[in-house]
């Protein structure tokens, strides 16, 4: 069967892709694909593996040949999965690849919103700590995270992670019952709705699917709902953040900072309502949380496994709707 790689620059230059060459030596690999050559591309391709390259519903009925797809990712949103399932094609998805090294930099951005990092770094390298009377700068408030109340939204792999980190910061942690998801007796017992929770957390750390459900999930209201001195973190994905509605609450203090991998298009324009200089308690980072090469060669040994399960007739990981 004809294979293709839309976009395997996703995967890093330094990207081994012998485990995928193993499973299917004919392989083509591209490194960008764009829409004017997406068919292209696609013709007579029936397996197709892509990380970002959108597969609309238009793409899949101007290729009927394709008989499954391989997301380089655990979020399926580039796919018009409802079109896929009418098909029958199967789509399939990598989880857990990247839960340390997402969970690492959740800590990386959350230690420098409380250590105030950035802003000391700043001090220094403008020649005020120079300048100071005393041996140390203290101009920027810090907080212990021991004793802080985190609010993980999304129990999968990523969020015990995080969890998990949070312990051993002793840190208390709660888990978020999601509106419109269908949750067992025990998890309700377990559980607050995120509403509730929201008012109580001193960090909000985002670690769901994007859904139609959790699109712009933190809005405007539930922006209202948090502390002036809570934390927002994401490294989920972007749409699941009311974009604008977060940098009014960053510009006028209605909470105390935020941290961010992900934004809701990727790259983004130029202005962006949250990379405005002026908002200056807020931090973001290139959707580079998943990037280390352990994870990145993780992902592409599991599709390498979907892909020789797939050509076996006995596909795994397979993305339900």
């Amino acid at each position: 069967m004809k294979t293709v790689f839309l976009d395997s620059e996703t995967m890093g230059s330094d990207a081994d892709f012998s485990p995928l060459y193993s499973a299917c030596p004919d392989l083509l690999l591209y490194q960008y694909t764009t829409q004017d050559n997406l068919n292209q591309r696609l013709s007579d391709a029936s397996i197709v593996i892509t990380n970002k390259t959108v597969i609309d519903r238009e793409t899949l009925f101007l290729n009927p040949q394709i008989r499954c797809i391989l997301v380089t990712a655990t979020g399926v949103n580039n796919i018009d999965m409802e079109t896929a399932c009418q098909k029958g094609i199967s789509v399939c998805n990598v989880t857990a690849y990247g839960s340390n090294a997402v969970a690492q930099h959740v800590f990386c951005l959350l230690l420098a919103l409380s250590n105030k990092l950035i802003s000391y770094h700043e001090d220094v390298r403008n020649g005020l700590w120079h300048q100071s009377h005393s041996f140390c700068l203290m101009n920027h408030p810090t907080f212990e995270l021991s004793g802080k109340r985190i609010l993980i939204v999304g129990h999968g792999e990523t969020g015990r992670a995080v969890a998990k980190l949070a312990g051993a910061f002793n840190m208390i942690v709660e888990f978020a019952l999601l509106p419109g998801r269908i949750y067992s007796q025990a998890q309700q017992r377990e559980r607050k709705p995120l509403d509730e929770l929201l008012e109580e957390a001193d960090i909000v750390t985002l670690h769901c699917l994007l859904s139609d459900t959790t699109r712009e999930l933190i809005n405007a209201r539930r922006l209202q709902k948090m502390k002036k001195t809570a934390f927002l973190i994401n490294t989920a994905r972007g749409g699941l953040v009311d974009e604008t509605a977060l940098a009014e609450a960053l510009k006028k203090g209605r909470i105390a900072g935020a941290a961010l991998d992900v934004l809701s298009v990727e790259p983004p324009a130029e202005p962006h309502v949250l990379l405005n200089p002026a908002i200056t308690n807020l931090i973001v980072t290139p959707h580079m949380a998943w990037i280390t090469k352990e994870a990145r060669q993780r992902l592409i040994s599991t599709t390498a496994e979907n892909l020789r399960a797939f050509l076996k007739g006995s596909p795994v990981n397979l993305v339900r709707i």
